[in-house]
């Protein structure tokens, strides 16, 4: 492992968690997933070695940027780092994402080094 600290991952695609948790594998990060947002705010609130979060934005019921809201008006969880990741690569996306409180942002498909150059800026 590059640390003992935990990614975890927070989409609702099995494809994209299978995708990035081998691709940070292979690089020797740890990670753990969720497919949904509230199974992450879970996970977060049980895992105190989650030491960032790759959150998808577009997901049903709760969506990326509520949860990340959530995280942030949570005591607990408010130091964390967010990752935010869409498809939705509009103009505008990169600040709403932003707003909501994530700490970087990155659109699908996901380059591998421009991750990893944010993961080691907050890990």
């Amino acid at each position: 492992m590059k640390n003992d600290k935990t990614i975890l991952i927070i989409d609702d695609d099995s494809k994209n968690i299978f995708a990035l948790n081998a691709v940070l594998k292979a690089r020797k990060y740890d990670c753990v997933s969720a497919n949904s947002a509230a199974l992450g705010l879970e996970m977060l609130k049980q895992n105190k070695n989650i030491a960032i979060v790759l959150m998808d934005m577009m997901m049903p019921e709760m969506d990326g940027y509520e949860a990340i809201r959530a995280m942030k008006n949570d005591e607990a969880l408010k130091e964390i780092p967010v990752i935010a990741i869409t498809a939705q690569a509009m103009t505008g996306d990169r600040e709403k994402c932003l707003e909501a409180g994530a700490d970087g942002y990155v659109s699908k498909p996901v380059d591998i080094s421009e991750l990893v150059k944010l993961l080691d800026l907050f890990i």
